[in-house]
Formats: structure tokens, C-alpha cells, sequence
């Protein structure tokens, strides 16, 4: 028999999503707009619950108000102590985790803590460690969508949220069968610099009020090639695991974004003017992409905004992202 823990990201005593830096438990913006942040369970965990244990699953529902709420829940995946003091997940263990989600930035916010906990610090890696990770293989989960139906991506049926992009199950029922009678599907996850994690990928540029993209400049290189040495005017950079950003404004920016091939790929919009035989000047867009296992990009100008996994930020400073090959897993129907 497992035991299942349903956890679903609530607002704060104060009302206001309180669950880490840059997104909180709820997410940022359009999320927390849309009153995605609850105190009381909604109609989808509750049919998810009674399907596991219908199941024969013990079930119990959190919903978390802070980090600490979080990891308490998280603490639940734990192994054995072992000889190093290291916090270290169970690979047998018989509790799994359904997080129920509203927004990508949702789940971004409880894998934020999932690495948090299980990263070990650079001066206490373990010899176990695999050479190409900074962290452990992390417990699988299963992401059980708030709006079954979800928004559709241009041009297919899809969902665009990351379980659409996988073809995970939407259904209560479907998500249940597939956490205790599924498959594990591992997946490759971003870390960056800057402490944070990326499921999806990341989308660097800015836009005027009419969503019209405005140009700005940067230094952008994936391993040791360079897109743009920081003299180019930039209208986008987008940083791509899985395909969330893959295209904008009409404009195929990623072609072959893969979260299982231990690559990031990345691409910067470029516009580039010419001119006709007769002298007329005409503006074109080239799409430079790479990829490889990390990516920098380093802003020239103040502040650049951008959104990681659907939470805006700017940039500053450099960030760099790296890729750490399957390090993430969901649980999946098994196709067999």
C-alpha cells in the first residue's frame, strides 16, 4: 500500500502567496490574477483522492502556505540517514507525491524546494554522485492539472502548460492510475546561478505596451559557441528544456527543444536589415540557435526583463544555466 500526498500551494496568512522568492507558492502575476492561490481544495484533488483510494492508496491532502509547509511535505520522500549527514531521497520509498497545479510556475516553485533539499553543497559531494550532476536522481512526481481542458497552444489541440508539452494525463482518475499502476519517465532540469530551477525554459526580451518587442543587447554563448557577442541588436533569447517558448509573434524560435536528451537549446532573434537591388531598405528576423550543456547570457544593458517557467524577472547581471541530465521524473500512464 502507498501513501499518497495530494499537495495543492495556498496563499499566506496574509492572503498573498508567500512560498519562495520569484514566484512564491502560487506563482507570479497572470497566476496569482487569476486567483490560482486556494485554501480549499478544488474539485479535481478531491476526485483525484477518492480515485486513489479507491485504489487502495492512503491519501492525505496538504495544502501549503509557506516553504516550510512545503518541505515538511517534501521531508516525506526522504531515505535513511546516511553515514555523510546528507538529506537523500529513497529510492524505494512507499510515499508518493501529486502536486496539483494551476500554472507551470507552481510546479517550478515546489521543484525550487525539491532541489533545495536534496543539492548537496559543492564542498560535501558525495563520491556516489553521478560526474555529470550536481544532485541525486530526484523522487518522481505526478502533476495533476487544476484545468482539465487547459490552454490550447497555437495551431494543436494541446495543452501549452509543461504536462500538455509531455503528454501527461489531465483526468483525476488517469492521474491516480498513472502514481500507483504507472510508469517513471525521467527528465532533464535547468539550474542556473542564480539558485533557481527550469522545467520549460526561459524567454529573455522586453516589449513596448502594444506587445510590440523592443531591441536590447546581451552576450549569449552555449558552451563555447557564440550567438551573439553583445554588439547585436537582440529581440528575443529564448532558453528552451522543454517547448514552451518555441515560438513567438509568429516567429519559430526553438526547433528542437527535447527535456530528454540532456541538452538545452537556445536561440536569439535577430533583426537584420538589406537592401534591394532598386536601394530599399527591408528589416529581416534571423533565428541563430545552438545546443549544448549550459548556456550565459550576459546583458548589456541595465535591465532586460524575462519569464522562467511563466515567472517574471529581469536581468541584471550574467546568468548562466546548466543542464543536469534526467534529474527530475514524472509518473506516466504506462503505454504497455
Amino acid at each position: 500500500m502507498y501513501d499518497v500526498v495530494l499537495l495543492t500551494l495556498g496563499k499566506g496568512e496574509d492572503g498573498a502567496a508567500s512560498c519562495g522568492s520569484g514566484g512564491g507558492c502560487c506563482g507570479s502575476g497572470p497566476a496569482d490574477a487569476r486567483g490560482d492561490c486556494v485554501d480549499t481544495p478544488r474539485v479535481p484533488v478531491l476526485s483525484c483522492a477518492d480515485a486513489l483510494t479507491a485504489r487502495g492508496a492512503r491519501v492525505e491532502t496538504v495544502t501549503a502556505r509557506s516553504n516550510a509547509e512545503i518541505d515538511a511535505v517534501l521531508a516525506r520522500l526522504d531515505g535513511p540517514a546516511r553515514p555523510d549527514g546528507l538529506d537523500w531521497p529513497d529510492p524505494d520509498g512507499r510515499t508518493r507525491l501529486v502536486v496539483a497545479t494551476a500554472s507551470d510556475s507552481q510546479l517550478r516553485a515546489v521543484m525550487r524546494r525539491l532541489v533545495r533539499r536534496y543539492a548537496p553543497p559543492p564542498s560535501r559531494r558525495p563520491a556516489d554522485l553521478a560526474a555529470d550532476r550536481t544532485l541525486p536522481d530526484l523522487p518522481a512526481i505526478a502533476i495533476l492539472p487544476l484545468d482539465p481542458a487547459g490552454t490550447a497552444r497555437v495551431g494543436t489541440d494541446a495543452p501549452s502548460d509543461l504536462a500538455g508539452q509531455l503528454g501527461l494525463p489531465r483526468d483525476p482518475a488517469a492521474v491516480a492510475a498513472a502514481v500507483l499502476e504507472g510508469r517513471v519517465r525521467r527528465l532533464d532540469l535547468l539550474r542556473n546561478d542564480g539558485g533557481s530551477v527550469t522545467l520549460d525554459g526561459a524567454l529573455v526580451g522586453a516589449a513596448n505596451e502594444a506587445g510590440q518587442p523592443l531591441a536590447w543587447r546581451a552576450r549569449v554563448e552555449v558552451d563555447d559557441m557564440v550567438l551573439s557577442d553583445g554588439d547585436d541588436p537582440l529581440l528575443a533569447c529564448a532558453i528552451g528544456n522543454a517547448g514552451g517558448y518555441a515560438e513567438q509573434a509568429g516567429v519559430r524560435l526553438l526547433s528542437t527543444a527535447d527535456p530528454t536528451d540532456g541538452l538545452v537549446e537556445v536561440a536569439v532573434a535577430v533583426p537584420v536589415t538589406t537592401r534591394s537591388r532598386w536601394g530599399r531598405r527591408r528589416v529581416r528576423l534571423e533565428v541563430r540557435r545552438a545546443r549544448g550543456r549550459a548556456v550565459a547570457v550576459n546583458p548589456r544593458d541595465p535591465e532586460v526583463p524575462f519569464l522562467d517557467d511563466g515567472v517574471a524577472d529581469t536581468l541584471s547581471r550574467k546568468r548562466s544555466w546548466w543542464t543536469e541530465p534526467g534529474a527530475w521524473a514524472v509518473y506516466d500512464i504506462d503505454p504497455s
